[in-house]
């Protein structure tokens, strides 16, 4: 039998949608048991938190750095630890941990400057230890038959890749009237120089990535502030060019009345097309050049082997945001049982590393630059 992973987690307290995510993802599998916590900043909180997740008391600690010392005491210590905190501490908090020989689990964007992040990397890199980067979308079944099937050269040639991830959540100054999550993310203190570029610009710029193979050579950003003295973006329209010729589009808003979390990914080539939504997981849609355009459903006969590892239930039945949340975990539990037999990670295991985290800063970095300088075209590589 394998054995439990023992996590601990670094913010994800009261009243933090992400981190009750995290919790509910890495149950989903029985894989991992959240064993300790520095769930807030404010003592008192983090103690709440702690006990109501059943933690006990003396693995509910002050601070990240408390928490590493305590269990590092402990035969039964944690082996790997999950940060969901404010941007500004992802870096600061993942550096100790790797120090202390911990595996890592970090909310995106991986820091707040590029700078520290590249910084970060050089020591993930030394530790010898896991680091996976929450990028949650390139969890889905058929993100991941998309994938396989633009690598299969099902649809030929890219020509074309087309991203937009859209919301409404900020259309209105909500970080002036007590929204805890608004005010953090629009605070450049906390969230780093990006705003919509970051939050949810990169989770777009990361998709595409993914499923395409396709590396960007270099964009043109014009980013902008629809709501009066924000002071990140909420409006982000970046053109991207690629090493093969494609030509690609990225649109991320947090101000687009009518759009919840409307995240959309289409590819075109020579031979066929193919768009995915995420509102809309469980369908991809193929359109074959010259032929009628089908859904592919997931759970159907005949999809990749990326798919179907990491589809739960029968076709018909949805499966959704934590599901795909899970299958990153999972993804991650598989890497830290085969690096505890020191053997190799199985293709399949495809969870975002330190690598897709720095790619991802580099886009947040060259998109601000570029558009501070009057929206010119910047290398990313």
């Amino acid at each position: 039998m394998t054995e439990i992973i023992r996590i601990g987690m670094v913010g994800g307290g009261e009243g933090a949608f992400i981190g009750a995510v995290h919790r509910m993802a890495a149950r989903l599998d029985g894989q991992f048991r959240l064993v300790a916590g520095a769930f807030s900043s404010d003592a008192q909180r983090a103690r709440a938190s702690a006990t109501t997740l059943g933690i006990e008391p003396a693995r509910a600690y002050a601070d990240w750095q408390a928490m590493l010392d305590g269990e590092a005491r402990r035969a039964d210590g944690i082996e790997a630890v999950v940060i969901v905190t404010p941007n500004h501490l992802h870096a600061r908090v993942a550096r100790d941990c790797l120090s202390a020989g911990l595996h890592v689990l970090c909310d995106k964007p991986l820091a707040t400057t590029l700078d520290e992040a590249c910084a970060l990397a050089q020591i993930a890199r030394a530790s010898q230890r896991l680091f996976g980067v929450t990028y949650t979308y390139c969890g889905y079944a058929l993100v991941r038959h998309a994938r396989a099937l633009v690598a299969a050269g099902e649809i030929g040639e890219i020509r074309s890749v087309q991203v937009r991830y859209a919301q409404d959540w900020l259309s209105t100054p909500v970080e002036m009237s007590g929204n805890k999550q608004a005010a953090w993310r629009s605070d450049p203190q906390q969230a780093g120089d990006g705003g919509a570029i970051a939050d949810i610009g990169t989770h777009a710029y990361h998709l595409a990535r993914f499923v395409s193979g396709l590396d960007a050579q270099a964009l043109l950003a014009d980013l902008s502030n629809a709501v009066p003295g924000r002071r990140v973006d909420d409006n982000a329209h970046v053109l991207l060019r690629y090493a093969n010729g494609a030509r690609g589009m990225l649109w991320a808003s947090q101000t687009a009345p009518g759009n919840a979390n409307n995240l959309e990914l289409a590819v075109y080539g020579s031979r066929g097309g193919l768009s995915w939504r995420q509102e809309v997981p469980d369908e991809l849609w193929l359109a074959p050049l010259g032929d009628h355009p089908r859904v592919i459903r997931r759970g159907a006969t005949g999809l990749s082997d990326a798919a179907r590892a990491v589809t739960r239930v029968p076709m018909g039945h949805p499966e959704g945001y934590l599901e795909a949340f899970a299958n990153l975990y999972a993804d991650f539990a598989a890497a830290i049982h085969a690096h505890r037999t020191g053997e190799s990670c199985t293709p399949a295991n495809t969870f975002p590393t330190i690598e897709d985290g720095l790619d991802g800063m580099r886009f947040i970095q060259t998109a601000l630059t570029s558009s501070r300088e009057g929206g010119v075209w910047m290398p990313l590589r």
